[in-house]
Parts: structure tokens; sequence; C-alpha cells
């Protein structure tokens, strides 16, 4: 039982870091340079350990191992095109359906159930890092693994730059008494590091909702407003969030069936653990619809404050015009060219007009200041 006990210390404590900063190159370097394959890595193994040979093993070679001498394959695939894994798919009696999806990619996360094999779609999230949030910053980069989980055999398919399980695979090679437990084991391994990348990347999105929020309730802003600029930033963080609540959300039942519901290809060892990811994946989904509404806050509170911003400078404007309005219509009345305007040629009839002009003027400034309008 030391085994399960250790289980989440061997699949955790690098898979957040190894998502958010992806080191590991997309194709082994083992492999042969000249194979035009998107074989990544195939190996056998038995009684918890790789089985070496001398030479890169084919699917077909390592399937017969397998049912010659036991034990399991796990196979590797990056972007494979419908030739290239129309052989394995035909090798390992992989079903029609599933291998269309693996091939075309862009599906939702599921779980399908086919006569020998569960087909598994997870969508992996990488965080891509910037200086300053902007209206157009990639803040989440998406890519996909699908996992075949038969008796015998683990096959993945990956399509995206990030998300590579190299660093995954030799942390449970170096746990052999994990890896005796089947491929159940690397399904469960692979779901706990797909989550686990997903709680590292709401920890950085919740670092730019909260750099985004206090710019925009910030009080040193010129009119409590920055007109434009913060609305399209939100904008833009809440496509990226809507991108991630994709990855999460249908994963979540998945998840839950795979922990909750026997199946003869999960050993029930590791069954258990999956409610641990479902429990992890529960409150990931809760962050993320926490992001949704308090993006939608802040987009509401940013526009209202733009309304008021508004509304102060149109109260400016008509305040202004008020006081312009006292010399206009004088110059309006005696610009009229009268011949009857006895002041015209009164001695004092200037400066008297000017003096009344004035104080009204500043009778109409001072209420309108005193009533908050300037």
């Amino acid at each position: 039982m030391s085994m399960i006990r250790d289980l989440r210390a061997v699949v955790r404590p690098s898979s957040r870091v190894s998502l958010r900063k992806d080191t590991g190159a997309p194709y082994d370097t083992t492999r042969d340079p000249a194979t035009p394959s998107a074989v990544v890595d195939c190996a056998v193994y038995r009684d918890g350990a790789r089985v070496e040979h001398g030479k890169p093993l084919t699917p077909h070679e390592a399937m017969r191992l397998v049912r010659r001498d036991g034990g399991f394959v796990w196979i590797g695939l990056h972007e494979p095109t419908e030739a290239e894994f129309a052989g394995i798919a035909s090798e390992f009696g992989l079903h029609p359906l599933a291998v269309e999806d693996a091939v075309q990619a862009h599906q939702r996360p599921k779980l399908e159930r086919y006569d020998d094999s569960l087909f598994t779609v997870f969508k992996t999230i990488h965080y891509v890092e910037h200086d300053r949030l902007t209206a157009n910053s990639e803040v989440v980069e998406t890519g996909e693994v699908m996992c075949f989980t038969g008796r015998d055999f683990f096959i993945t398919v990956r399509h995206g730059g990030q998300g590579s399980l190299r660093a995954l695979r030799h942390r449970l090679q170096d746990d052999p008494e994990l890896l005796a437990k089947g491929p159940s084991a690397v399904l469960h391994a692979i779901a706990d590091h797909v989550v686990d990348g997903y709680i590292a990347v709401a920890d950085a999105v919740q670092d730019d909702i909260d750099e985004v929020e206090t710019e925009v309730f910030s009080p040193g802003r010129k009119g409590g407003v920055s007109r434009g600029v913060d609305s399209a930033r939100i904008y833009q963080l809440k496509r990226e969030v809507l991108e991630f609540k994709r990855a999460v959300a249908p994963l979540l039942r998945p998840m839950q069936l795979l922990s909750e519901r026997p199946m003869r290809l999960i050993d029930p060892d590791i069954q258990k653990y999956f409610r641990d990811v479902a429990d992890h994946l529960a409150r990931v989904q809760e962050q993320v619809m926490g992001f949704d509404e308090l993006l939608n806050s802040i987009l509401q509170a940013n526009l209202a404050q733009a309304s008021v911003a508004q509304n102060e400078d149109m109260r400016k404007i008509t305040a202004w015009a008020a006081i312009i309005a006292v010399p206009t219509m004088v110059c309006g009345v005696y610009g009229m060219n009268f011949d009857h305007m006895p002041e015209l040629h009164w001695k004092y009839g200037y400066p008297v007009i000017m003096g009344v002009t004035v104080a009204l003027c500043l009778g109409i400034h001072r209420t309108l200041k005193r009533n908050g309008w300037l």
C-alpha cells in the first residue's frame, strides 16, 4: 500500500511547473530523425519497469512482446495524420469514431467507452507570460491530449505545442510500484497532471484579474476612468477565461464517472484517486465561474464610471455655456444698431454694462461651482 500512499507525491510535484513552462521538446530525442513518424515514444512496461531494447520499438513490435510476455505498451504520438495513425488503430482495434476524433482534434473533453477500451479527451491549458495585459494579449494557450486505455495498452495523442508528457513519463518510470497497476495508473497520472495545470493557470489568471480590477477602481485616474483601454482589456480577458472554462467544465462529468462508476479497465486501487482529481477540478471550475462573474462586474463598473465621467463633462460644458450666454446676450442686444439707445451716448454706459456683465458671469459661476457643476 506504500505505492498508493505515495501516488499523489509521484504525480503532482512538478506537474504545475511543467505545464506552465514546458521545457520538454515535443519529440523524443532518441527517435530516428529520418523516420517520418508521429510516434514520440513507444515502450513496453512489465512489472512496473520499462523493458529496454537495443533499438526503438515499433508499435507492432511492442504489442507483439506484450502479447507474448505480458505487461502493457505505452505509445505517445504528437499530431499524427490519418495515414500515420491508421496502422496503430488497426493493430490495437481502436474504434473508428474515436480514431477520427483523435486525428482531427478540437474535441470537447469527454469520456467514451467502447468494447475493449476507454477514450478520454483532455484539454491542456498553458498560461502565456506577458509583461502587461493589453487588449491583444494572449493569456492562455490550449492543446489536447487524447488517451486510449486498454487492458494491455495505453496510447496518448497530443495536439498543440504545449502539454508534453515526457517529464510525466519519466516520473512514472521512477515508481515501478505505481506503473505495475497498468494503464489505469497512467490515465490517472495524466488526469492529475492536466488538472494541476488548471490550478496553476487559474492562479496566474487571478493575478491578471486583480491587476485590471485595481486599475479600474484606482482613485488616481483622471476622471475616474481610463477611456476605452480598460474595457478592451476586460473583454480580452473574458475571452481567455471563456476558453479556460471550455476546457474545465466539460471534464467534470468524465472525472466523476471514473471516480464513481466501477470499470473493468480501471484498477480499483487507482479509481479512488480519481475522486481527488474530480474534487480539484470542481474547485477550479468554481474559480473559473467566479472569474467570469467578477469580470462582468468589473466591466459594468468600468462602463458606469465612463458614463459618470461623460455626465461630468456634459455638466461642465453646460455650466460654461450658461456663463458665456450672458456676454453673448449683451453683445447681441447692443449689436442690433437701433437709432434710439440712450445708454450708447451716456458717459458711463460702457463701464456700467461691462460691470453688470462681469458681475452676472461671476454670480453664475459661483452658483454653479457651489452646486458642483464646476
